[in-house]
């Protein structure tokens, strides 16, 4: 048995066709809905990208402890576990967060693994010419963002400067890397790839043959790299910044064509599960917002795409509705490969579900660490806003490490937790962390939506009866995730 997972960050499902969108072009995207089942129910559960990476691993929920993070000593690791098992992992990604302070434990547990340089800010190219200048970037409100950003700036524009044609794009050299392996490896048995673009992330640079496809207004300078903040921009920017994405999209379409390709050269449709996802979406101007992190967990950042085939099953150029998550893909290929499942592991195997959309949960728990608790059944989204905000907030762990730092004064009050039940007999640091993003909490309340009536969330409603019942779900739930007693304490539960 062979597995290919190609994953791509911050796609937004509502820029696909497979998802009711005739805009953009991607007709592999259409081609691989035609030969997989598509989920039109799976959600993201730890947000943002690293998070989102650990539950990829560990099959179970992060945010509740912690935010962004390397991977624990006491983690289950699902592609550590296939080695043991005598499955080759291999992983290729221009995921420059990898390399950083807080995802430094991630490809180390794969069997081998290659990095692509140069995406985004990625300290790569070492070029201080005071010429260079970073292409025009959006500003936005948070000073703190904004003086995080400004490094990146700056050394995104050194990085296109060896980034500057297509052959030698980031997303095109790591799906060649991708496809080397499987070339080199068709027709042997046992192995896992793993093939992850960095984009469509931010920022949405690609070529005038993507570009050339859409219509976007003339404006006097190339924006690509949106803020994390609320739309203050004209139309025609927010059309331009639109087109740019659609590009991007239109550019992972080629090269997920190139992937199909393959898997029709050597008809390995026959013994290798595909897996087609993303860590999470992006707003692109929905309820006046770019991006993610710092507004409410909304549909387009959460449900989000996911295409499966699973040769043993044969279902294709079909869809299902039942609730599945980020956390069931560890299950679901150890299960494929006859590995069994670590106790620890919450996320469900999705065999049953792909051959007759047997469900395999009732609700999906999601969010950021301190910030809105969310729960959804598939027909209402609830989003619970932090009740008691006075109560302090921690982070459990023993790797004190930030996105791209070491922690350093909050150490100072660190103290020392009794082990939970997966943190297996490890005892864990308790350090404080900095409140969450209450800004949510004041600024939108707790809020309920009913998605079938109001899909695109425009209207909150009230509802006591459905409140108290994802109430009720989303305890039971922080029980069965072993979230601290605090986090009962300060969302009201």
């Amino acid at each position: 048995m062979k597995a290919i997972m190609v994953m791509f960050d911050s796609l937004n499902r509502n820029f696909l066709p497979p998802y009711g969108c005739p805009e953009v072009y991607a007709p592999n995207f259409v081609r691989l809905a035609e030969r997989t089942v598509t989920f039109r129910s799976a959600y993201a559960g730890s947000l943002p990208c690293m998070p989102a990476r650990r539950e990829l691993h560990t099959g179970r929920l992060n945010f509740l402890h912690r935010g962004w993070s390397p991977l624990e000593p006491f983690d289950d690791s699902m592609p550590e576990l296939l080695s043991h098992a005598g499955v080759h992992t291999h992983l290729v990604s221009d995921h420059g967060h990898y390399w950083e302070d807080g995802g430094a434990t991630y490809h180390t547990r794969y069997s081998t693994w290659e990095c692509i340089r140069g995406q985004e800010g990625d300290p790569w190219k070492g070029n201080l010419s005071p010429d260079i200048q970073a292409a025009t970037m959006i500003p936005g409100s948070n000073p703190e963002i904004e003086k995080f950003k400004q490094r990146l700036y700056k050394q995104d524009a050194v990085n296109r400067i060896y980034r500057a044609d297509k052959e030698n794009s980031c997303q095109k050299l790591t799906f060649d890397r991708g496809l080397e392996f499987i070339e080199t490896n068709q027709g042997y048995d046992n192995w896992f790839l793993q093939i992850e673009s960095f984009d469509p992330h931010e920022p949405f640079y690609s070529f005038e043959e993507y570009l050339k496809q859409y219509e976007k207004p003339a404006l006097d300078r190339d924006l690509d790299w949106p803020p994390y903040d609320r739309v203050h921009q004209t139309e025609e920017e927010i059309a331009y910044i639109r087109a740019k994405y659609m590009a991007m999209i239109s550019m992972c379409d080629e090269n997920l064509g190139r992937v199909l390709d393959m898997m029709d050269r050597y008809d390995l449709w026959k013994d290798t599960m595909l897996i087609v996802n993303t860590d999470h979406g992006f707003l692109l101007g929905e309820h006046g917002w770019w991006a993610k992190n710092i507004m409410p967990c909304y549909q387009e950042i959460v449900n989000i795409p996911l295409f499966l085939w699973d040769p043993r099953y044969g279902k294709r150029g079909e869809y299902r509705d039942s609730l599945v998550q980020t956390i069931d893909m560890a299950p679901t290929l150890l299960e494929y490969f006859g590995c069994d499942q670590p106790k620890d592991m919450t996320g469900k195997a999705l065999g049953d579900t792909i051959f007759k959309d047997r469900p395999v949960r009732e609700f999906a728990l999601f969010g950021y660490h301190g910030n809105q608790l969310n729960i959804t059944d598939g027909r209402y989204a609830y989003m619970r806003a932090v009740v008691h905000p006075e109560i302090p907030l921690y982070e459990y762990t023993l790797m004190p490490n930030r996105m791209n730092c070491r922690m350093g004064a909050e150490l100072e009050q660190a103290s020392l937790a009794q082990p939970f039940g997966f943190t297996k007999n490890m005892p864990v640091l308790k350090i404080p962390a900095s409140g969450g993003t209450d800004a949510v909490t004041r600024t939108y309340g707790t809020q309920l939506f009913d998605l079938q009536e109001d899909p695109g969330q425009q209207q909150p409603i009230k509802d006591e009866a459905q409140e108290k019942r994802l109430c009720r779900a989303m305890k039971q739930l922080l029980e069965v995730n072993e979230a601290p007693g605090e986090l009962f304490k300060r969302m009201g539960l």
